[in-house]
């Protein structure tokens, strides 16, 4: 036995290392026939790294209160050796974290990546998605810029809609009368904190229940069916090393994209960084147009469609809690696009279309023109999932094979 052996001995005797890196990566068996798609979970794990460290270097620096947010967020991007570089690491990271999930969630729910067995696996990520959120909105305080300042005020007023707690609930959110020192200080111990915890739990839950019931693939196959007397399957490869090598395309992919926007178009014309955030928090001096962050943009957007602002918190709620029930709420006898008739192919075509929509709308000033535009996307975006009830109905679904196709 060799030293290295001998020592991976002296690991394993106490922390089961090996019998962990073969679970999960040397001899966990994923579908050989992963596509394009399959990227965006390993890209979403990237992401994530990079927003941890790079937020625990911006923290060295930062000061979290109201006199001077603001200027130590300058001295990061003006004096501190490459503090430019890493804030808007983070702030370029924000939205690609956002871009990434998305097109992972995308992904889904074109090849019914929540349907049975991995119902807890599609629960597990969308509390990740919501816990997403919260780590976004509290972190765009965090620079204590002007559009920062007011759209927090916006955000966290619309708790007033809650019935009969509603105004002591905005006041204990802001653990003030008004946005102030108190609020940031709260908001970045959340941040920089709790929420990142609890989103390592859920990322470790998320991975813990993919693996214990096998990835899905394009064709919605169970691999774990057919097996050779081994009990390998037969449609199945390692993930490490053909997954870990074709991760690193996509990952090499990604960074091109990611280096390109960070070291000429950080600001995102406006999108990842927006004007008003380049002025400090003047509670006087109202942006001309407050809107969040674009990846808010399709749920706020949902809120304005409806007069009523009550109506408008409720139908925002609504509109990400019916996500979690997607895998009772689809009924089709397939689990893939591929399979499935031109009607879901349709209506999922469509629901992209009026979330793109409903995105651009949330970011411009409202208009009756564009509220009736924003009402007639929302409109559909709550059918579609009514539609998953009883399309299987109606629809044409083509018979799915035995074993994988490539």
């Amino acid at each position: 036995m060799t030293r290295g052996q001998q020592f991976m001995q002296w690991i394993d005797d106490r922390f089961p290392a090996t019998k962990v890196w073969n679970e999960h990566l040397a001899e966990y068996y994923a579908p050989k026939n992963f596509n394009f798609w399959y990227f965006f979970g390993s890209l979403a794990l990237l992401v994530l790294v990079n927003q941890l460290l790079t937020g625990i270097w911006l923290t060295m620096h930062y000061n979290p209160s109201a006199e001077l947010a603001y200027a130590s967020v300058e001295y990061i991007m003006r004096d501190v050796p490459y503090g430019w570089l890493l804030r808007y690491m983070h702030s370029t990271g924000a939205s690609a974290f956002f871009l990434v999930v998305y097109m992972h969630m995308f992904r889904g729910m074109m090849y019914g990546s929540y349907r049975k067995p991995r119902e807890l696996v599609w629960l597990f990520g969308m509390v990740i998605f919501v816990l997403l959120m919260a780590e976004a909105f509290m972190g765009y305080l965090l620079p204590w810029g002007n559009m920062s300042y007011w759209g927090a005020q916006v955000i966290i007023n619309l708790f007033n809609a809650v019935p009969v707690v509603g105004e002591d609930l905005v006041t204990w959110i802001r653990g003030d009368y008004l946005i102030s020192g108190a609020t940031l200080n709260r908001f970045f111990a959340l941040h920089v904190v709790a929420l990142p915890i609890a989103l390592l739990l859920m990322v470790f839950l998320h991975i813990v229940a993919l693996h214990a019931v096998g990835s899905n693939n394009p064709d919605g196959i169970e691999i774990k069916k057919n097996k050779d007397e081994n009990g390998i399957p037969l449609d199945g490869i390692p993930f490490h090393p053909y997954y870990t090598v074709k991760d690193i395309v996509g990952v090499a992919g990604f960074l091109f994209l990611f280096c390109l926007a960070i070291f000429y178009f950080p600001e995102g014309g406006g999108y990842f960084l927006e004007p008003p955030n380049f002025t400090p928090a003047n509670n006087l001096k109202t942006p001309e147009h407050i809107a969040p962050v674009w990846y808010f943009t399709p749920f706020y957007s949902i809120l304005r469609a409806v007069p009523n602002m009550e109506g408008g918190v409720v139908l925002m709620g609504l509109s990400i809690v019916i996500l979690f029930f997607m895998p009772w709420l689809d009924r089709s006898p397939v689990k893939s696009i591929r399979y499935k008739g031109p009607l879901f192919k349709l209506a999922l075509a469509l629901f992209v279309v009026c979330f793109v929509v409903l995105g651009y709308l949330g970011m411009k000033p409202p208009s009756p023109l564009f509220t009736l535009l924003a009402q007639i996307s929302t409109g559909y975006y709550f059918f579609f999932f009514i539609f998953l009830t009883f399309y299987h109905k109606i629809d044409k679904t083509k018979p799915v094979p035995e074993r994988v196709t490539h």
